[in-house]
């Protein structure tokens, strides 16, 4: 099926026959990605006395009981209710689903014992583009970004002025291959959350970072439109499922 985009007095073409998926899976056990130190997710049948919920074990139905933290297990959409004494919800907060969108690659800079993600870098890979979201893919790109334990590893990070960048490029949503744009053990300063969502001045309360995507190889960098939905949980996080389509 073949739909028809304006975006900003420019039409466009996708195929909606073609998605191109950028999310990471929850399953159960110790396969799945993790990180910030906690167990893995569990997703088993209920048990209620004689009662197991698994067709296998005698139940009409399969009825299991799914434990995770979206933060920690899943590709996952936050707003800046992530980071504020003040409760936000991203189901509240994020109030459209489709948007312009760029792929970029990049290699982390050393940067002391670090791995970062430069204002430099940005820069030089988005040019004078105008964009609604930046999908950021870090190499090397390993299908192992799926199951990694991050947990104690230090992963790459964005720095404070990249944050910055982008809000001065009008990117309101950042989708990252990485547990999160912040260093693992800042102490708490979480620069590039407060950056992106201008904690210091008018916070952007639309504004959405997702973590935990993984971007196949297969798919170029460019231009693309972003479908970015998050299940209805009233929490400053949700899983998500963002879907890139190629325009035409």
């Amino acid at each position: 099926m073949i739909a028809s985009i304006k975006y900003n007095s420019k039409n466009y073409k996708i195929d909606l026959s073609n998605p191109l998926d950028i999310s990471i899976p929850l399953q159960d056990g110790s396969k799945n990605v993790n990180a910030w130190h906690i167990d893995p997710p569990k997703i088993k049948p209920h048990k209620d006395g004689d009662f197991v919920g698994k067709v296998s074990q005698g139940a009409s139905t399969n009825f299991n009981d799914i434990w995770f933290n979206p933060h920690a297990h899943v590709t996952h959409t936050e707003c800046l209710g992530h980071i504020t004494e003040g409760f936000y919800s991203v189901n509240q907060e994020l109030k459209q689903f489709f948007f312009l969108a760029e792929v970029i690659t990049v290699a982390p800079e050393k940067k002391g014992k670090d791995f970062v993600i430069s204002e430099k870098q940005l820069k030089y890979a988005l040019g004078n583009k105008k964009r609604e979201a930046l999908v950021i893919r870090t190499i090397p790109n390993l299908k192992n970004k799926c199951s990694m334990q991050y947990s104690n590893t230090n992963p790459p990070y964005l720095l404070e002025e990249a944050a910055h960048f982008l809000v001065a490029k009008g990117i309101s949503h950042l989708l990252i291959d990485l547990p999160s744009v912040d260093k693992e053990k800042d102490g708490g300063t979480l620069l590039s959350h407060n950056a992106f969502w201008n904690m210091g001045g008018r916070p952007r309360s639309s504004a959405t970072i997702t973590e935990f995507i993984y971007v196949k190889n297969e798919i170029e960098d460019g231009c693309y439109f972003l479908n970015l939905h998050v299940a209805p949980f009233e929490n400053d996080a949700s899983p998500s499922r963002p879907i890139l389509y190629k325009p035409f």
